[in-house]
């Protein structure tokens, strides 16, 4: 089975969901799923369970240091919460900053019945999160964890290139987007920076080139800016991808985190969340 895992297809399966772009077929099952991917079910399973053994196999090495183990047992999310993380491709990652959040949480407190709802979807932009905020809020999490607007800031086509999504009309959905948690939930909310990116490494990327697709740090800088002046908590995760863009935290492509990229952006999450976020 090993021998038939290929490179492109553990990239596909951990960084697109397909049952999460149909509301109404969230429940397809594995059989389709693997249909849908071009592969075998039993080649889909053995890529889901080298990925989950992965972001669990992470999550025990960090536990190793005890200080950061003891934050993880202050983290303010009690016995039978909901914990739903919105976002982009860096959310939706089966080895994300929230997956790993996910281990980190089970291993210490295995009997606590805490869920954890993946509602990152790779792509998304500020407007296609606000479009699916009710159902989110449907859902009645207690804690709703947003990183958002990597997608907004993406600029397509030759220069001038315009951004997906305007630095104005980001700024209003991140506003609308947190008023409608707030007025059909009772969830503690935390903001989280988007990552600064790799201006070089994206440019230089084949993929981005041929889609004449470019990320500016002037750009994910001002949502960072807008993030930074709302009123909830927030993990400011750009400080420690700001250095040169942090090579080893990102992939080739100079957008999207690596495993180390994600430990950070946990880290940097756990640090400010067990610091006296309350719900």
């Amino acid at each position: 089975m090993e021998s038939k895992i290929t490179p492109q297809w553990m990239k596909l399966v951990q960084s697109q969901h397909p049952e999460k772009l149909l509301p109404f077929a969230r429940n397809m099952d594995e059989q389709t799923l693997a249909a849908i991917y071009g592969i075998e079910v039993d080649t889909y399973r053995a890529i889901k369970n080298r990925l989950t053994q992965l972001a669990r196999d992470t999550a025990l090495e960090m536990l190793e240091d005890s200080a950061f183990a003891g934050k993880v047992d202050h983290l303010p999310i009690r016995a039978g919460h909901l914990v739903i993380a919105v976002g982009e491709s860096t959310t939706d990652d089966l080895l994300s900053w929230f997956e790993l959040l996910r281990h980190l949480v089970e291993l210490r407190r295995p009997d606590d019945g805490i869920r954890f709802l993946n509602e990152g979807i790779s792509g998304n932009t500020t407007a296609q999160v606000l479009g699916r905020m009710n159902g989110i809020a449907a859902r009645e999490p207690d804690w709703i964890f947003c990183m958002i607007g990597g997608n907004d800031v993406m600029r397509i086509g030759p220069e001038p290139a315009k951004m997906q999504i305007s630095p104005e009309e980001t700024a209003k959905n991140l506003t609308a987007i947190r008023h409608i948690a707030a007025s059909r939930t009772k969830a503690g909310w935390v903001w989280m920076t988007p990552p600064t990116f790799n201006e070089e490494r994206a440019a230089a990327y084949p993929y981005f080139q041929n889609g004449q697709l470019t990320w500016r740090n002037e750009d994910i800088t001002r949502v960072g800016d807008v993030i930074r002046s709302l009123p909830d908590k927030v993990a400011d995760t750009q400080a420690a991808f700001a250095v040169l863009a942090a090579p080893p935290l990102l992939g080739p492509d100079g957008v999207h985190p690596t495993l180390e990229g994600h430990k950070a952006i946990v880290k940097q999450l756990i640090d400010a969340f067990a610091g006296g976020f309350k719900a």
